[in-house]
């Protein structure tokens, strides 16, 4: 016999009910989970990474980016971000933040993971973090040029592609502007690349040194056609731009959308004869982290040998876990723009932290950069 309607709908109102009663439990569970907070580098981690710690370990994650150190610095330095987990580079950001006492020290004994660490590179991390307290190395890589080898060979054949020449040299840019010259965005990065070239102390604060690196970069200003970080990967692949000042991987990646996308644009990475700058980008954990338990956890997580041999081989930038290598690409881990040679890092350079007043002198000349001024 077929039930009334009236009984009928006060079945189906007790059985959604009752759907909606079991669901209460998941709802408070998810409202309760914690949720951790990242701060990292655009197009820097495999999202798969970042699903898997959430299904192995319950944890939400909210994942914001930034592009420039500057970016990252301000969050911090004004206090109270938010972030549990945030990404600075060494030189200049890492240390300064430490002096600054924006970075909490990280609790090993809760980071077993640390002993897959490369004691080397650590080693070397230490200069800017004595004793390896505030953070651990997640990748690293060079500063250099990134070109698309059809577009140079046009218009400027005679150019020397294993040279910072390349880019400083007014001659040459001024033959490569009408392709697409991205200059990165970031103060902090390029002036050490220039004083380099000049000859000069990376490191250096003297006015006079400033002033010829200003003259070169305003040498070679109106042949830029924008400032970039992130975004030269895109111009790159796709054609928009022939030469980059950029990071390592941005510039391995970029070559590798522009196969994927078969339209006969070969980008090709340099680390420049005179010199290029080593850079080791850092987890580390603000001083005001809302939830440091869970940064904790997600540091040990990520230092597990498949997990960041997933992250090399999607963003193709090396890491600091030598038990991962096996589990990296052939491609990737052949080639010597992600894992340089012995001979490579000869010619490799870091920097230190310059005074403030050297750092305000600096911001000051790339603002007048920037408006060609």
């Amino acid at each position: 016999m077929t039930p009334a309607p009236a009984f009928r709908r006060r079945r189906l109102l007790r059985g959604l009910a009752a759907v909606l009663l079991g669901l209460l439990p998941l709802a408070e569970a998810r409202a309760q989970a914690p949720t951790l907070n990242v701060f990292n580098w655009t197009d820097y981690i495999d999202p798969a990474v970042v699903e898997r710690f959430t299904r192995e370990t319950g944890i939400q994650v909210r994942y914001d980016v930034f592009d420039s150190l500057e970016t990252l610095e301000a969050k911090l330095l004004a206090g109270r971000s938010g972030y549990d987990i945030v990404v600075p580079t060494n030189e200049p950001s890492f240390s300064r933040l430490i002096a600054a006492g924006a970075l909490q020290p990280i609790d090993r004994a809760r980071v077993p993971n640390w002993a897959n660490l490369d004691p080397a590179l650590m080693k070397q991390l230490e200069t800017s973090d004595p004793g390896n307290r505030h953070g651990a190395i997640y990748l690293w890589g060079t500063i250099g040029l990134a070109y698309n080898v059809g577009r140079v060979r046009e218009l400027a054949p005679d150019a020397p592609r294993d040279s910072w020449r390349l880019l400083f040299d007014p001659a040459v840019a001024r033959r490569l502007a009408p392709c697409g010259i991205v200059m990165m965005d970031s103060q902090i990065d390029v002036i050490p690349s220039v004083l380099r070239f000049l000859g000069l102390n990376v490191n250096s604060t003297a006015e006079a040194d400033l002033r010829r690196v200003e003259q070169t970069l305003m040498g070679i200003r109106p042949h830029i056609r924008t400032f970039a970080s992130g975004g030269a990967i895109e111009l790159l692949a796709s054609g928009q731009a022939c030469l980059a000042f950029t990071y390592s991987g941005d510039a391995i990646q970029a070559a590798d959308r522009a196969r994927e996308a078969g339209r006969g644009v070969e980008i090709r990475y340099v680390a420049p004869k005179e010199g290029a700058q080593l850079w080791f980008d850092v987890l580390a954990i603000p001083r005001d982290a809302p939830n440091p338990a869970a940064a904790h956890r997600f540091i040990d997580f990520l230092l597990q040998p498949d997990v960041m041999a997933a992250i090399t081989n999607a963003v193709h930038y090396p890491n600091a876990v030598p038990a991962s290598k096996p589990l990296v690409e052939e491609a990737i881990k052949n080639d010597r723009n992600v894992y340089p040679s012995e001979e490579d890092f000869a010619r490799f350079f870091t920097v230190t932290a310059v005074p403030q007043a050297a750092e305000r002198a600096r911001s000051r000349l790339w603002a007048r950069f920037k408006a060609g001024r």
